[in-house]
């Protein structure tokens, strides 16, 4: 099992969550974050400190974001990786619950 960002990540990228993670299995797009299932422990660090509450472990990924899971593992293989905090995105506050957001997501 591993954990997984979900769509509520898109246009807002809070990164608190990469500053508890032992292992930097986070890696950073231009708009989201994904988790590298091949690095995650499964130590559930992460979930907690997502102000969008868009991590979960891959086993209760809420129905219709199924997807994210390969996309997670797809996405962090080329993005690079991130282990400290940075700034929301400028629109996070005001995307933060708007759902179908998968459109804007940027690779």
């Amino acid at each position: 099992m591993t954990y997984v960002v979900l769509e509520n990540c898109i246009k807002c990228k809070f990164t608190d969550c990469v500053e508890v993670c032992p292992v930097d299995c986070f890696h950073e797009g231009p708009n989201f974050l994904a988790i590298d299932p091949e690095e995650c422990i499964d130590c559930a660090l992460c979930e907690p400190e997502c102000p969008a509450e868009a991590i979960c472990i891959d086993s209760e990924v809420p129905e219709g974001q199924e997807e994210f899971v390969a996309l997670n593992a797809e996405l962090a293989s080329s993005w690079p990786v991130i282990s400290e905090v940075k700034e929301p995105l400028p629109e996070a506050d005001e995307m933060n619950g708007v759902e179908g957001k998968l459109q804007y997501l940027e690779r």
